[in-house]
């Protein structure tokens, strides 16, 4: 029983990077990195031969041959040489009769490893290959056992044809098949988000098209204008500051759009709510025209501040007005309402439209994967607004009713609150 305890736990220890992938990369809308394997694999390896596997004083066998291939499999040479450098260190620490037994098969096993990676990389039977790997390292730990500790190997027979193979074969399997599974869904996950957030900016950007026409034209018709009639200077004056106003406005509408739809970059920093909240009215205003609802924002003169990515605040801001204006689109006065409330050191931002709204099992699965309640959507938007603001400490909160309307309550941490007056912008 003690024997099956000790295998049970390292092949705990082998899931460990799988582990701890799926808890650091949760939220994230990236895969892993070289740094991260190495990271993860070290950790690993540290605690398999902390707590490895032992019949006998000084001879100890754990699941390291399996966290080289991982290593080198998902990080590389490089990442795979640190490890094996790790392991000669620690082991050394460690001592024992094996010690030199033990970096001798880590040497013919890293070699071996080597080949068996560059097939693993040309073949589609990875599942084959990676129980091929368990069982040669298993048979070389056997083999030099074997030469030069032959009675041990013959008094431990059964551990060393049965168990060790087992364990070997069963970790790389589970860690590989595991890992590579989540890595395959991150980026699934990933290329279908940035698919969702292209798509959503195309549609702001036709309406932007037609917002920036009116503008052009007014410039347009002016310097008509001041063509036909040089010699007024005091109409000309007024007409070149209109025509400044207005290309300034049509600026700003650029600007905006173009930084929310830029790529998300990895930062956080404090950020005024409701100045992003007028950034995110102005450019979606012309959306929310396209489609006739009126949009508007009733908020506090005094800043209220978070800490999060700006970029990716917009883009959540983004996702959830433009649903929003969506919900409106076939109802008449339709009306989107962004507010902003303190409450117990959380800012409640507060988006409410009085469009289709949803029934109770809707409301259930939102912010589910491939879960939209349009004919032509993914919800992977809201799927990826729901990771961003659970990442961030917040909260979601929706109230809604079929053909009445539907509220999302957005809790965020405040990073600080100035005393709040009782004036409201809209």
């Amino acid at each position: 029983m003690s024997l099956l305890k000790e295998v049970i736990l390292q092949l705990f220890f082998a899931l460990t990077p799988f582990v701890l992938y799926n808890i650091y990369y949760r939220d994230k809308l990236q895969n892993y990195s070289k740094a991260f394997i190495l990271i993860t694999s070290s950790i690993s390896l540290i605690l398999a031969m902390t707590f490895a596997s032992s019949v006998v004083d000084g001879i100890i066998f754990d699941i390291r041959y399996v966290i080289m291939f991982f290593g080198l499999v998902y990080g590389g040479i490089k990442t795979a040489l640190i490890l094996f450098i790790e392991f000669i260190i620690y082991r050394c620490y460690l001592g024992g009769e094996g010690t030199g037994v033990a970096l001798l098969m880590l040497v013919c096993s890293f070699l071996l490893s080597v080949v068996i990676y560059k097939l693993y990389h040309k073949t589609h039977k990875k599942t084959f290959f990676t129980f091929i790997a368990g069982i040669v390292f298993s048979a070389v730990a056997l083999g030099l056992t074997f030469i030069f500790f032959p009675d041990y190997v013959k008094k431990h027979l059964a551990y060393h044809v049965f168990v060790i193979p087992a364990q070997n074969s069963i970790g790389i399997w589970l860690l590989m098949t595991l890992f590579g599974k989540a890595i395959a869904d991150k980026e699934l996950f990933i290329a279908h988000a940035q698919n969702e957030k292209i798509q959503a900016m195309s549609h702001v950007a036709a309406s932007l098209a037609h917002e920036v026409r009116n503008p052009l034209t007014a410039v347009k018709g002016f310097l008509r204008l001041m063509q036909e009639s040089p010699n007024e200077r005091a109409k000309t004056e007024q007409y070149i500051k209109i025509s400044l106003d207005e290309i300034k406005r049509t600026e700003s509408i650029l600007t905006e759009y173009l930084s929310i739809s830029k790529p998300l970059q990895e930062r956080s920093e404090p950020i005024n709510v409701s100045e992003q909240l007028h950034v995110i009215q102005e450019v979606m205003l012309p959306f929310a025209n396209m489609h006739n609802v009126e949009l508007d924002i009733q908020i506090y003169d005094t800043p209220v501040t978070i800490i999060a990515n700006p970029d990716e605040i917009k883009q959540v801001l983004v996702n959830f007005v433009k649903n929003s204006i969506e919900a409106c689109a076939e109802v008449q006065n339709g009306r989107v309402i962004l507010s902003i409330l303190i409450e117990k050191e959380n800012a409640l931002l507060m988006i409410t439209d009085n469009g289709i709204g949803m029934d109770a099992g809707q409301i259930q699965r939102l912010g589910s994967i491939y879960f939209s309640t349009k004919t032509s959507g993914t919800g992977l938007g809201l799927t990826y607004s729901y990771h961003v603001i659970h990442s961030m400490g917040g909260t979601v909160q929706v109230k809604s009713e079929p053909l009445i309307g539907t509220q999302f309550t957005i809790t965020f941490p405040c990073h600080a609150i100035e005393k709040v007056g009782t004036n409201l912008t809209a």
